[in-house]
């Protein structure tokens, strides 16, 4: 046995050629991975099954006291999705789906559900930044009259891992490194791409996170997905698999990360301070229920598996049927009784909605009340207002911390006969919840089914399907991550996993990290199948029914409003007043919001002598936290703005974001100041920079290039000053 003092001299050797070692964790071959009661652990990477593709057990100790530790590390926030930020609102079906489903709230089209919704990052703490490149959560309680529906989903429809019992280790690794507690919110460092790099089955999830759907424009411009497969159970006892989707009725919209990162510094309360100011402005967040329903058929129709959470079905495949409409009407009235105590549990269903055996989510079962266990004091945490269910609760639970039901009488058990056999079972005539009766043979294993070792074919999809801007944006993310990583050998294996993905882009974000893209290391699953003999997997192929999925690029969402933008106006003492009244009043009128942005608060005087109050100075605002900019005329204006470093930066920084700039013709002097000043004189058209001898012309051309959101072809040249 090699002593601590050998083994860090032989690791040092083999440093110089591979990876820089935690020497100080360090022992010898003979350090094996144990239970915290020392027993020593065959597998670490599979939950206990009832055969390879069936349900997660119990008894799995191993995967109990590895999720119950992690449950418990931190406390009083929560681990994951601590920064976040919630509304109340309703939601109202359209058609009734009871040829899927006997869930009340999904038949009946005379009845408003209230909702209670929850956004939030995932990685960072609650002091946090809105803008960090993450997943966003997107958590849905209905109160239904069955009880309370939990629909506990991401902005993405899949996740990096596929069994539960590799979540510590997921969040562990993009967590702040343990040593010195940096970098907060972030994914750009070692630990998370030591993992990543190791867990090829995470490699469709990357691409997500790589692209622009992790830096969204505002919660209210983002999708959201169950991500997991449920059940629907009509009252036949007929069983579909289904997908959960919400579509924002204003579109899929993100940020530039240039954009991202400025905004961290200038108002990192972005995303709340968007959806509180939304509602408060009565321009109501929406999205409609998305299903895609599958029959139990066809669950093997696929290249993919139904029960891998590392996969989505394509809508081009199984499209979604809008059913419903969520609304956001009514901010909570405090942050800490409503948003940080509302607890979420994707075992929250009600009759009509039920589980399968996607590891994933069989774990999340158990992990989510482990969490509000500790996080909200006890087991009585459902009395607290905003998780209480708006029907009766009758059971025989009684006691614990901060327990708020004063219980009357002496019986607390089941069955009883002195409280009269009360409270009764409900038959399924009553609205009873039965389990669907999935039937299992299997054998208890640690082991992976083969059908979800598939790992590169849906990333690749999601790769084929982007536009040009969204690729290079994908490029410029995996560069940005993968360059903050110290550790060579770490992004030597990572553009690895990326070859396997797409060549073209692993050579292209190799070219910007100054490395070749190597031959990939052969990923290696281990199971321990049936018989006990130990076998290693290699990754499989699939040959996918589609080669594009028009629906997974955001060039292809909805452009047709500017409803809740946000405008900024230049302007100075001396500005055409009605030239900004105009304007004002028709981009008002079309649901946008106007912030005049001037040298100095205050008030500022018009042309014509009329003051003009203002909202914003060029002090307090800033490019980034608007949609699109507007420069009116008038010669003094323009000759105080031209002389204003802060007016021409921030038309610069509009035009780098890609963003709609209309100004009147007379504005032009101050226009050639900035570096795009020569594209006004040249006779090729720029798109998104609009002017015109009318004004009328002006406001149509500038609602249009509004709805369009970005002009992100404007980044081709890649020559843009900083």
């Amino acid at each position: 046995m090699k002593s601590k003092k050998q083994a860090t001299s032989v690791n040092r050797s083999e440093n110089s050629k591979k990876i820089d070692l935690d020497l100080d964790s360090v022992n010898d071959a003979s350090t094996l991975l144990t239970t915290n009661q020392g027993v020593k652990i065959n597998d670490d990477q599979n939950s206990l099954k009832a055969g390879p593709r069936g349900a997660t057990l119990l008894e799995d100790f191993i995967l109990r006291e590895k999720i119950t530790h992690f449950d418990h590390e931190r406390i009083p926030e929560r681990i994951v999705h601590a920064r976040g930020s919630a509304a109340h609102g309703i939601f109202k079906l359209y058609k009734t789906q009871s040829k899927y489903t006997k869930a009340s709230f999904l038949t009946d089209t005379s009845v408003e559900t209230p909702v209670f919704v929850r956004f939030s990052t995932v990685a960072g703490s609650r002091g946090s930044t809105d803008l960090a490149r993450d997943v966003r959560g997107f958590a849905v309680k209905f109160y239904t009259q069955e009880g309370n529906f939990d629909l506990v989903g991401n902005n993405m429809p899949v996740f990096f891992i596929q069994d539960a019992i590799k979540f510590p280790d997921l969040v562990h690794a993009v967590k702040p490194e343990p040593h010195n507690e940096i970098p907060q919110a972030a994914s750009a460092h070692d630990t998370f791409w030591d993992f990543i790099s190791l867990m090829p089955e995470s490699a469709h999830m990357i691409m997500w996170l790589m692209s622009d759907r992790a830096i969204p424009r505002s919660y209210r411009m983002m999708e959201g997905f169950g991500v997991h497969t449920f059940r629907l159970i009509n009252e036949k006892g007929a069983a579909h698999f289904v997908k959960f989707h919400w579509k924002p009725l204003l579109g899929v919209h993100s940020l530039a990360w240039d954009e991202a990162q400025k905004i961290s510094g200038k108002d990192p309360d972005f995303h709340r301070r968007d959806l509180w100011e939304s509602i408060e402005n009565r321009n109501f967040p929406e999205w409609e229920l998305g299903l895609q329903i599958i029959p139990e058929i066809d669950e093997h129709k696929y290249s993919f598996d139904l029960l891998d959470p590392t996969k989505l079905v394509p809508e081009e495949l199984v499209p979604v049927q809008r059913v419903g409409k969520l609304t956001l009407n009514r901010n909570p009235e405090n942050f800490f009784a409503e948003t940080e105590q509302v607890a979420f549990h994707v075992g929250h269903i009600v009759p009509g909605i039920d589980f399968t055996n996607d590891p994933l989510l069989q774990g999340r079962l158990f992990s989510y009340t482990d969490t509000q266990l500790i996080r909200l004091g006890g087991p009585n945490f459902h009395e607290i207002p905003i998780n209480r269910p708006i029907v009766p609760v009758h059971n025989n639970q009684r006691d614990g911390f901060m327990r708020q039901t004063i219980n009357k009488g002496r019986t607390s058990y089941h069955p009883n006969s002195l409280g009269g056999g009360c409270p009764f079972q409900a038959s399924m005539k009553e609205g009873g919840f039965t389990s669907y009766a999935e039937k299992i043979d299997a054998h208890k294993v640690r082991e992976r089914s083969k059908s979800f070792f598939d790992h590169f074919t849906q990333a690749g999809l999601f790769y084929n399907s982007q536009s040009e801007p969204e690729k290079q944006h994908i490029v410029d993310a995996f560069s940005f991550e993968l360059g903050k990583v110290e550790t060579i050998s770490i992004r030597e294996r990572m553009l690895g996993i990326i070859s396997l993905i797409n060549k073209t882009l692993a050579t292209e974000v190799g070219y910007k990290l100054g490395l070749k893209v190597p031959i990939p290391e052969k990923p290696i699953n281990k199971s321990i199948p049936a018989d006990g003999v130990e076998k290693d997997f290699q990754p499989i192929e699939s040959k996918p029914e589609i080669e594009i999925a028009a629906s997974l690029s955001m060039a292809n969402t909805v452009k047709d409003t500017i409803k809740s933008r946000v405008i900024a106006f230049l302007a100075a003492d001396g500005v055409n007043e009605q030239a900004i009244a105009g304007m004002k009043k028709i981009l008002e009128e079309n649901g946008a919001k106007v912030d005049i942005i001037a040298p100095r608060l205050g008030r500022i005087q018009g042309a014509g002598k009329k003051e003009i109050l203002v909202n914003q100075s060029f002090f307090t605002a800033a490019s980034v936290l608007y949609d699109a900019v507007y420069v009116p005329g008038g010669d003094q204006h323009i000759a105080t703005l031209a002389a204003d470093p802060d007016a021409i930066h921030f038309l610069n920084e509009a035009f780098r974001h890609c963003k709609a700039i209309a100004f009147e013709i007379d504005s032009k002097p101050l226009l050639k100041l900035t570096y795009f000043g020569k594209k006004l004189t040249s006779n090729k058209k720029e798109d998104g920079l609009i002017s015109s001898e009318k004004q009328q012309d002006i406001r149509k051309e500038f609602i249009k290039a509004i709805s369009r959101h970005r002009f992100w072809e404007r980044e081709k040249p890649r020559k843009i000053p900083a």
